[in-house]
């Protein structure tokens, strides 16, 4: 058989994941990683090692060629996030209304830099509310200011 890349194994980690009724948190449990950092890994976003993959693959029931692939380097970037995607395109609208504001408040409570998306750390959670529930998402990243040179 061919071998795969990213895309593909990642279609199948979500293909065994739904067959064997798994959690990203049984996942992340597995690997002994955040369910973030977990989903996006698998997802292609980031650098899986050898043995979180042979783990993933045991766990999950993977091929070997998938799980060679799921050790591909990592495809960033906007290439494979289909925008039309109604929880993306939400994403994406907050960034549009919001991005300038946010903007505005780092550099007054920081100063001039950015927010690292490499330092960083992200949680997502369920909020209860009466109303109905609501998504938490945390954004957690180092301060980099720019430099003068």
């Amino acid at each position: 058989m061919d071998p795969i890349g990213r895309p593909e194994a990642a279609r199948a980690v979500v293909e065994a994941k739904r067959r064997k009724n798994l959690t990203w948190q049984q996942i992340a449990d597995e690997l002994g990683r955040s369910r973030v950092w977990t989903t996006a890994a698998l997802l292609g976003k980031h650098t899986v090692g050898r043995e979180q993959a042979e783990r993933v693959g045991k766990l999950l029931g993977l091929d070997d060629i998938t799980v060679d692939a799921l050790q591909l380097p990592p495809v960033r970037g906007a290439a494979g996030v289909d925008t039309s995607e109604p929880l993306v395109h939400r994403l994406e609208e907050i960034v549009q209304v919001y991005g300038g504001a946010i903007s505005e408040l780092v550099r007054e409570e920081f100063g001039d830099g950015i927010m690292s998306a490499i330092d960083f750390e992200m949680d997502l959670e369920r909020v209860p509310d009466p109303a109905g529930d609501r998504v938490r998402i945390t954004l957690n990243g180092k301060f980099l200011p720019y430099r003068e040179f």
